[in-house]
């Protein structure tokens, strides 16, 4: 199959998929490869109205946390943090008081930056909870130190730190306090001055805290989560924060890809840990191992072969960003709604990563 064929084949199945899922309001796809001479950057569906355009910004989700824990590795290649610190080192008394309290004792000076990293601090989530709060209530407002807060009075931890994966937006508040903390300026300043700026990803903001250097042409893509377009109501910004607040245009996130996969941002040592200092995830994500906020697809025999292999970030509505090493390939795209979640990394592997594959054992 030529580079062409292969681009057509791509593009057909996702406009196949985007026009059979009526859920579909805007979907977009980018996958890049210099090896295989493929570049596709596709739109699809609308945003108020006017057709999605690929210039588009789209709201990650938490594909915004590979930001924050690449933002971490370079704090950490300085020399300014070291991933077994212990995350009281860094917060003050008002976040650790009571923080984590598990069965009557007090493990919250035990909890390192690792642990955060690897969602396996043992913290609850309270993201999902305080969105229905803030849904149901029009005049709530929140902030991220009251989410973590929040947490503190009305969940319990669900294990003591380094004992289970569970995943959370909790750990990533704390890494954005914990870089506040070392750098002694705000989470979205920081991201600017240590990414975004040097990439020149100039269309890339984080949402709620910051704008883009080039003002929009086009409107910030919808993202839906029980049917509720977030991009509506600004108070949903402080329940991402570090945990998933990078709104950007599939172009942008492939500069940034670009520069993580070929050591421009951390240390190849660093990456090397953040993709396979892993754990083993649980319910829904089963079959993934989980890094420093990188996901990564098990192999399973026939089913999900080596070649397969992958890595990369997901986010809760249908948006991905991975980086195929075999093929040399990058696959970034969005679904833009919670419906979409697991699907998302279903059309990637069976209709893009597949597709990669055959071509390049065709060469």
């Amino acid at each position: 199959m030529s580079s062409q064929k292969l681009e057509t084949q791509i593009e057909h199945n996702f406009r196949k998929f985007t026009q059979k899922n009526k859920k579909v309001r805007n979907a977009y796809l980018l996958v890049h490869s210099e090896k295989l001479d493929v570049h596709i950057n596709l739109a699809q569906g609308k945003t108020n109205g006017q057709p999605a355009n690929t210039a588009q910004a789209s709201h990650m989700a938490s594909v915004g946390k590979l930001f924050t824990s690449t933002v971490i590795g370079i704090l950490h290649d300085r020399g300014l943090l070291a991933y077994d610190d212990k995350i009281i080192n860094y917060l003050d008394a008002d976040i650790m008081s009571g923080l984590h309290v598990y069965k009557g004792v007090d493990y919250s000076g035990e909890i390192t930056t690792k642990q955060l990293l690897t969602q396996t601090s043992g913290l609850n989530d309270v993201f999902y909870k305080l969105f229905k709060k803030i849904n149901s209530d029009p005049a709530l407002e929140i902030t991220t130190r009251k989410a973590i807060q929040w947490g503190k009075e009305n969940l319990k931890p669900v294990a003591k730190p380094g004992h289970r994966h569970y995943y959370t937006d909790t750990n990533y508040y704390l890494l954005g306090l914990i870089i506040e903390s070392i750098t002694q300026k705000p989470f979205h300043v920081v991201m600017h001055e240590f990414i975004l700026e040097p990439l020149g990803m100039d269309n890339t903001y984080l949402y709620g805290f910051s704008n883009p250097k080039n003002e929009a042409k086009h409107p910030t893509a919808g993202i839906y989560l029980w049917d509720i377009n977030c991009i509506n109501d600004k108070r949903f910004a402080q329940l991402d924060y570090a945990g998933g607040s990078i709104t950007a245009p599939m172009k942008d996130l492939l500069v940034f890809m670009k520069a993580l996969t070929r050591h421009e941002l951390v240390k190849a040592e660093t990456l090397h840990k953040m993709i396979y200092d892993d754990i083993k995830m649980g319910f829904p994500a089963i079959g993934f191992d989980y890094g420093y906020a990188v996901w990564k697809p098990k192999a399973i025999p026939v089913l999900l072969p080596k070649k397969y292999f992958c890595w990369g970030c997901v986010g809760v509505t249908g948006a991905y960003m991975f980086y195929h090493p075999d093929t040399d390939s990058y696959i970034i795209g969005t679904f833009n709604d919670m419906a979409f979640t697991s699907k998302a990394l279903r059309f990637m592997l069976t209709k893009v990563v597949k597709e990669l594959i055959n071509e390049h054992k065709s060469k």
